[in-house]
């Protein structure tokens, strides 16, 4: 299928890349398809983009919790992990959402909120975590400039 995005254009999605949020995200309940786009411009190994199908202007900046946080491993309730399916270690993927203000040094990582996908069956949630060992607005700009310097 071809969608027009407010970010990227138009864009072909095929149907293997699509990824199902059965109860949508969080603030967005009918948003429930997405697909994954790499922004080449900031580097395909740090910053994503969720691109909603049903939504063409909706894209939300994501990124892996660890890059920010290596010790990152919240504790997810099983009861909202059952419609993913069976997840194994290699097919669980982790993901955080990116807020990118105009002023770069105030970027942060929602690490209370993650994303967690079932790559074999591409089914996936948003969950909160409960507890306040995690952040919703996670400053990151010093550690990604940080990790920069020593790349």
């Amino acid at each position: 299928m071809t969608i027009t995005t407010k970010i990227f254009g138009e864009i072909s999605v095929e149907d293997d890349k699509i990824i199902h949020f059965p109860g949508g995200i969080i603030g967005f309940p009918d948003l429930t398809d997405f697909t994954m786009i790499h922004d080449e411009e900031d580097g395909v190994a740090s910053i994503h983009w969720l691109q909603s199908i049903q939504e063409p202007a909706f894209a939300m900046p994501v990124i892996d919790p660890l890059i920010v946080k290596e010790d990152y491993s919240p504790d997810v309730d099983e009861e909202l992990l059952k419609p993913l399916g069976e997840l194994t270690e290699d097919e669980t993927l982790v993901l955080v959402t990116l807020s990118v203000p105009q002023d770069l040094t105030k970027m942060t990582v929602n690490l209370k909120g993650p994303i967690i996908i079932n790559s074999g069956n591409r089914k996936a949630c948003q969950a909160i975590i409960d507890g306040d060992e995690y952040k919703v607005k996670f400053p990151i700009y010093d550690i990604l400039q940080a990790r920069k310097a020593g790349e």
